[in-house]
């Protein structure tokens, strides 16, 4: 059938004027409104109430849009303030003056309560200078983000956060020795906050609450619970279950507990990829019951009073990438479970009274290994002189265990290393030739310290940051030093007399 001729005339200006007008919308749509006038000034008198020494907030200014201001994040629709990202930029632990000169301090004003949208809160590793946390934070509803860590906050934590039942995240504490810690006098509210997923407190006070952990396994979402130096004394030792069903990563470190492992523990086997224990007072034998949590890909136990032996069941945990048990009072044989890990990256196992001989054998399956620390330790390291190793090492520290007489000629095959110490491990060899050319390519420490090695460093030249060659029967030269060094140490060398 044929078309008639008036629609092939109109069809054109109908297709013309129907693409204009959602060419024209499509255009505005482009165009955000600008931010929302109240919420701009809400965000003025916040920033009349900061401490602004270097003008990090210059940008904030009433001939600007505030969705343009340094730090503001807006809704790209409605354009009204969700997120405010004002943790220092410059923050370093060393205590840099330029890193504090540039940190927001003063009071944080309640204008924030005008911003009905905010989801994000970061006012981290700033200088609060000691005063409380507002209570007033526990009004604004909205937020599912609150990080208030390292920014010299003290006092009584507000027991209203316990009403952000919309809080996702939730990150308290850090503190130096010149401003008063956080605390609690009990944590009733934190059971309060049901969508909770991450709660990292650090260096808050919370020996009073003897309850923390019925109180936090009622969170059913949490899968991130870090409560590092909170004066804890105890982990309910006497529980059998609790019920963190969504617990992916545990991290309890620094704290006073003078009892075993709790029971509970091991009823996370079906969540928990990191447990992280170290630095307490724990006691006992490292339990069985540990290898049942198959999930696990770091385990760090050390600094501890553990003893006995390094359980066989660790074997089993064939996901292990990370396993630290230094610094304990372990003693016996070391067993085969270590070295049944495929995928383990980092194994610390010194300081302790291990005994027994460390072969080929043992390591063939770790090929993954990127750091080992056998030192302080009986062991014995026993491997043949062609040995390959199956790994490359960035950290090796075997200091004060059994590596001679002979010097390791495996080492050589070691072309990632940053750091080794194999100080007083009982060599009693000549420095071979290839050493020294392939020592320099260890960019930080080089360790060799306390041993019988010998040979002439007249000629050496070496690249490393920090370098230990004291206490052995070198002769000849002081070696040459690049501009990288630090630290050289190599009195109580024989016979070495400074070039010219």
């Amino acid at each position: 059938m044929a078309i008639p001729k008036t629609v092939m005339m109109v069809f054109p200006l109908f297709w013309f004027l129907f693409s204009t007008i959602f060419s024209t919308l499509l255009t505005q749509g482009n165009t955000l409104p600008p931010c929302n006038e109240t919420e701009k000034h809400a965000l003025l008198r916040f920033k009349r109430a900061l401490y602004d020494h270097r003008n990090r907030l210059s940008s904030w200014s009433t001939h600007e849009d505030c969705c343009e201001w340094n730090g503001v994040r807006c809704h790209n629709i409605t354009s009204r303030v969700i997120e405010l990202h004002l943790d220092n930029p410059c923050f370093s632990y060393s205590g840099e003056k330029s890193c504090h000169e540039i940190a927001l301090g003063g009071k944080v004003s309640p204008a924030l309560l005008q911003l009905e949208f905010l989801n994000c809160l970061d006012l981290s590793l700033n200088e609060f200078g000691g005063a409380p946390i507002p209570s007033f934070l526990g009004s604004i509803r909205s937020l599912t983000y609150l990080d208030l860590s390292f920014a010299s906050f003290g006092g009584l934590i507000p027991p209203q956060l316990g009403n952000l039942s919309n809080l996702h995240y939730l990150i308290l504490g850090g503190s130096d020795s010149y401003t008063p810690s956080l605390y609690v006098e009990n944590l009733h509210w934190i059971s309060h906050l049901s969508s909770l997923e991450h709660l990292v407190m650090y260096q808050v006070d919370l020996h009073k609450e003897v309850h923390w952990v019925e109180l936090t396994s009622m969170l059913s979402s949490l899968s991130e619970l870090v409560l590092y130096d909170c004066k804890l004394d105890n982990m309910s030792p006497s529980l059998k279950y609790a019920n963190f069903t969504s617990l992916t990563f545990l991290s309890i470190t620094r704290n006073h507990f003078i009892h075993e492992i709790p029971n509970w523990l091991f009823n996370l086997n079906t969540s928990l990829l990191d447990l992280e224990l170290s630095g307490n007072q724990l006691i006992g034998q490292i339990p069985e019951c540990l290898g049942q949590l198959k999930c696990l890909e770091f385990l760090i136990l050390e600094d501890n009073f553990f003893d006995g032996p390094i359980p066989s069941s660790l074997g089993n945990l064939s996901s292990l990438s990370l396993l630290a048990l230094f610094g304990n009072r372990l003693n016996g044989t070391l067993l085969s479970s270590p070295w049944l890990l495929p995928n383990l990256v980092l194994l610390y196992i010194g300081n302790n009274s291990l005994v027994g001989t460390v072969s080929e054998d043992h390591l063939k399956k770790l090929s993954k290994l990127k750091g080992l620390d056998m030192s302080s330790t009986s062991l014995i390291f026993k491997v043949k002189s062609n040995w390959v190793p199956p790994f490359q090492l960035k950290h090796l520290y075997m200091s004060s265990c059994q590596l001679g007489p002979n010097f390791p000629t495996w080492l050589q095959t070691q072309t990632s290393l940053w750091y080794l110490d194999i100080s007083n491990s009982g060599i009693i060899d000549v420095a071979p030739t290839w050493l020294w050319k392939w020592a320099s390519g260890i960019n930080g420490l080089i360790n060799l310290s306390n041993n019988h090695i010998s040979g002439n460093l007249s000629g050496v030249w070496l690249n490393n940051t920090v370098i230990h060659l004291n206490s052995n029967f070198f002769t000849g030269l002081l070696p040459a030093l690049s501009s990288n060094y630090w630290i050289l140490q190599i009195m109580s060398c024989l016979d070495l007399y400074p070039s010219v």
